[in-house]
């Protein structure tokens, strides 16, 4: 990809590699780079000063600063599925073919038809959506929600499916440091030094901090040399883990911290088998915060021009990447270190128009160096900037005294003083404390066990940020129980800091504050006129601070307006309260590979792989796969494939992979008394040999499960569960035994992964088994009848477990074998079987059996139904207690109104019933007040030839035969049913016993 000239890039200089060109994209444009640039970096070596647009005014807008902290300069990254909206320019790593769009213009970022909001401005101050949009009421769902979703947001997501991967990942350490500044490496020295394992986070591609940029003299030597230096000690220390790319944006309970790892973002697409990004979770018993500070801008009138910046930045951009923002600076200043950018501008041959100076005393050294260079300094303060879309073309100056004058410049930069960046430590619900002489919180009530150090503790020289950071490196390891060395702190001169607090320079025009959600200084000032004067709701009222940098530049300007407004002190008005994420975290990565197939675990039945073979689709019940129904080629939907299951296994025989039901042992002499308590029917008196039916309640009264339990011998049951609870009942009855019934002996063991169980059912049922089971074993109605239940022997040897059980009201018998026996088995009953033209079938075909035999099942077993309403009221033993037996008898639930199961079934055959339909009155209006049920079930039955289901209907069994009303408000569907029976299919049973 070839590029342009890059105009702005100085012949010799920076960290990047001139070696290494790249080419990308932006708007369309093609653009060169190096490696090592960002793309803020890369653009501004192009000339490039117009990044973006505002959210509300769609002002234009310019790279501010050069780091996470960056409000304008919000791009569209990539594009087709992997495009990613708002990602900070300043952040984001410049690769070979990169694409990059503008966002929230229209049709282009140079002529965003959308800017003539700014035309509006005097209507949209802050509250205005609360004031606005509260009359007629009846626009609301219809024009004013439709068109403020529409001009929300800033970016666009590519609304298809994330191609990449992402990853979760744990690690332990002694001591954790946030940052790699000079705090943050001398940190690490001192605490690898000590013995400590020690990770140290550091959210950019290279490490050094402030270092890559002011340089300095460290232990006698240039700051780039120390770093090497420091670097390769902290390499060979075997316990010091640093991890570039990598932004700690959470503290969290217990020593435990989140941090995102941007593993691939610097590349176009992440090489195959590796994740995007990696979320992790750290446990540290220490940690250090060296996370730095973040220069603040002042606000005046056109402080939001492209090519008005931070002064750090400006110097980051030609000392790191040689590019130069402008070549015609000034500086506005309230503080000494604003005059660095002064000496880098000068050292990189660009020219100073003048520094305007807010202080009413400017250092003899830098008036020499202004002599020198022969530009003016002015002692007063920028109170307007003319300029646009292509920059900075000259700025207003107020000096002190009352004159004004105007400078010539194509680039401003700006330089408020310092905030240190307490967002770590004050997760906890701390609150930074102010501090007078650099006019900054700094922490106060950090997380236990946490420090800050450095600038992100006030101390903005480099020997205080390496005292500071050793100390605390030291320290920390020493509280861990290390009791190495730390040996001597690395020394530097502390530079000279001195600082007048400026915040807001009257002026005529916009003065922004969040430069992202164009918060202006008026816009605080008229929400202390209304009554918004708490932070919280100066927050929440005007949106400061709750755009994608969460107020990093604009929350301390915010706050010290509304006290000079209020007639507050800056400490008094407080802060707001600080929550993770620092910086923004991608969904992805806090779901992982948690996504799609693998959003949880999936578990296989053990005839899975012959079930794929068949071409079976799958159906997730709970964690499992089932087989819900097996196509075979000419058939044109799942419901003809249904209907030839549900008429292969009526007619002839068919099996069904039941696996997934939960499955528990129970032992002990005292098993038939345990299982007596917790079912509403009777176990201890079940013959050996034999099963039932059992219902377990809730200890309210409402059931909590069904299914079978076998007695295989006279201290040894058998019981299931239904899969959705299977593991559910297992901790319910863990309950019971170790807690309500200890005296108890018995003892329960999970076996559903153990076995594996088919249905087989239907007219040939017999005739099947007796080519699978040892022909020794009697399966005719004396020798095994209905609801009987044992072990058996199979062909080859093999011991299984024989039920003779159905659900779906035909002749059927459930067999269980070893799970590892489970796929042969399969397979072996579709040979044995093929003369009897045997039929695999799956969930639906055995849904539609069971709602044609009227069964129950989830649907039914909702969470409010009762014994009685299932119709199953007459197991509940009046001989025995049981739980759930009391509350169940309680007036509600034994009203004669309660919603009751039911059959239901179209008038007109040809209408198709569906779940979830209303039951209403004939001829009454649909509603709340009419609602009499619902259809819990639904499908089409073969053997009647229409559609049918079961429902619960109010007084329902009293009114068998009513023709009622089906509303459904869904799918815009109403039709008559009739009230029947729920039991569709051989109502005497004898199909099943047969």
């Amino acid at each position: 990809m070839v590029g342009r000239a890059q105009t702005h890039r100085l012949e010799k200089g920076g960290l990047i590699d001139r070696s290494a060109p790249l080419g990308f994209r932006f708007d369309g444009k093609t653009f060169a780079g190096f490696q090592g640039d960002t793309l803020a970096s890369a653009l501004i070596a192009n000339g490039v000063k117009l990044v973006g647009r505002s959210f509300k005014y769609h002002r234009p807008r310019g790279i501010l600063t050069a780091g996470s902290e960056e409000p304008n300069a919000l791009v569209e990254l990539r594009n087709g599925a992997r495009r990613e909206p708002n990602t900070k320019a300043t952040t984001a790593e410049l690769y070979d073919g990169l694409e990059a769009a503008s966002q929230n213009r229209w049709p282009s970022l140079r002529h965003d038809m959308m800017a003539v909001n700014q035309l509006f401005a005097s209507i949209f101050v802050a509250g205005f959506y609360y004031k606005t949009f509260m009359w007629p009421a009846k626009f609301w769902e219809a024009i004013y929600e439709p068109a403020i979703r529409r001009a929300a947001g800033l970016g666009r997501a590519s609304g298809v499916a994330d191609p990449d991967h992402y990853d979760k990942a744990w690690a332990y350490c002694d001591v954790l440091i946030a940052g790699s500044g000079p705090a943050g490496l001398a940190a690490a020295l001192a605490a690898g030094r000590s013995g400590a394992r020690v990770i140290l986070c550091e959210e950019d591609f290279v490490l050094g901090g402030r270092l890559l940029a002011d340089g300095g003299t460290i232990d006698g030597m240039p700051a780039a040399e120390w770093i090497s230096r420091t670097l390769s000690e902290l390499a060979a220390l075997p316990d010091v883990r640093i991890m570039t790319r990598t932004t700690l944006f959470g503290v969290y309970d217990g020593g435990t911290y989140g941090a995102i790892e941007r593993v691939n973002d610097h590349l176009p697409s992440p090489p195959e088998y590796q994740v995007r990004q990696r979320l992790w979770r750290i446990v540290a018993k220490r940690s250090i915060v060296a996370a730095g500070a973040i220069e603040r801008p002042i606000v005046f009138a056109g402080n939001d021009t492209p090519g008005v910046m931070m002064a750090s930045a400006v110097r980051s951009y030609v000392e790191r990447y040689a590019a130069t923002p402008a070549r015609r600076i000034a500086l506005f200043t309230n503080n000494e270190d604003g005059w660095r950018t002064v000496e880098t501008a000068l050292g990189a041959g660009l020219q100073i128009a003048a520094v305007v100076d807010a202080r009413p005393d400017v250092s003899p050294a830098h008036r020499a160096l202004a002599a020198k260079a022969g530009f003016p300094i002015m002692n007063g303060s920028v109170s307007g900037v003319d300029g646009g879309k292509d920059g900075v073309r000259k700025i207003t100056v107020s000096l002190t005294g009352g004159a004004r004058a105007e400078v010539e410049a194509d680039g401003l930069a700006v330089s408020g003083g310092w905030n240190p960046a307490v967002g770590l430590t004050s997760y906890h619900r701390g609150r930074p404390k102010w501090q007078n002489d650099i006019a900054a919180f700094v922490p106060d009530s950090a997380p236990p066990g946490m420090v800050a150090a450095g600038a992100a503790n006030g101390a903005f020289s480099l020997g205080a940020c390496l005292r500071q950071g050793f100390a605390a490196g030291a320290a920390a390891a020493q509280d861990t129980g290390r009791s190495g060395k730390a040996g001597t702190a690395p020394a530097a001169d502390d530079e000279a800091f001195s600082l007048t607090p400026l915040w807001h320079v009257a002026g005529k025009g916009k003065a922004f504050v969040d430069y992202q959600h164009d918060v202006t200084a008026s816009d605080i000032e008229l929400a202390q006129r209304e009554g918004f004067e708490s932070v919280e709701h100066l927050k929440r009222y005007t949106t400061l601070g709750m755009a994608t940098d969460q107020g990093k530049t604009s929350n301390v300007a915010g706050l010290a307006i509304m006290a000079a407004v209020s007639g507050k002190s800056i400490p008094e008005t407080g802060t707001t309260i600080y929550r993770p994420p620092y910086v923004p975290v991608a969904i992805g990565a806090f779901a992982g590979h948690h996504r799609d197939e693998n959003f949880h675990a999936t578990r296989l039945t053990p005839s899975h792989h012959w079930a794929s073979e068949q071409g079976a689709v799958f159906v997730d019940t709970g964690l499992w796969k089932r087989a819900q129904w097996y196509p075979r080629p000419g058939e044109k939907d799942w419901l003809e494939s249904v209907t030839r299951e549900v008429k292969a296994v009526r007619g002839g025989v068919g099996f069904c992979d039941v696996s997934t039901l939960g499955k528990i042992d129970v032992h002990g002499p005292d098993a038939g008394a345990f299982l007596d308590r917790v079912y509403i029917n009777t176990f201890s008196n079940l013959a050996v040999g034999k099963a039932r039916y059992g219902l377990m309640l809730r200890e309210d009264g409402i059931v909590y499960d069904d299914g079978t339990t076998s007695r295989l011998a006279e201290d040894h049951y058998f019981l299931t569960t239904t899969t959705a609870k299977a593991g559910l009942v297992m901790q319910h009855l863990e309950f019971c035994r170790q807690v309500l019934f200890p005296e108890l002996d018995v003892q329960l063991t999970s076996v559903s992964d153990q076995w594996a169980q088919f249905s087989i059912a239907g007219p040939k049922t017999r005739d099947l088994l007796r080519e699978i089971v040892d022909p020794a074993e009697d399966l005719s109605n004396e020798g095994f009848p209905f609801m009987g239940a044992r072990e058996v022997t199979l062909r080859g040897g093999i011991k299984g477990r024989l039920f003779r059980i159905s659900f779906s009201g035909e002749m059927a018998f459930e067999i269980s074998v070893p799970a590892r026996y489970g796929d042969a088995l399969a397979r072996n009953l579709m040979l044995a079987g093929k003369p009897l033209g045997v039929t695999p079938y799956g969930t639906e075909a055995l849904g539609v059996m069971r709602i044609e035999k009227g069964h129950v099942a989830g649907p039914e077993l909702n969470g409010t139904t009762t014994a009685a309403d299932l119709g199953l009221g007459k197991m509940m033993s009046t001989k025995k207690d049981y739980i759930g037996r009391v509350m169940a008898g309680r007036e509600a639930l034994v009203a004669p109104d309660r919603q009751v199961v039911v059959g239901i079934k179209p008038v007109d055959k040809t209408s198709r019933l569906r779940s979830g339909a209303h039951i209403i009155p004939k001829g009454r209006t649909p509603g709340p007040d009419t609602d009499q049920g619902y259809v819990t079930s639904v499908c089409f039955s073969p053997v009647l030839d229409q559609w049918i289901g079961l429902g619960l209907v109010e007084r329902g069994r009293e009114r068998i035969g009513e023709i009622v009303h089906t509303h459904d408000p869904l799918r815009g569907e109403d039709y008559d049913v009739e009230l029947c029976s729920p039991v569709f299919y051989d109502p005497d049973g004898g199909r099943q016993r047969g």
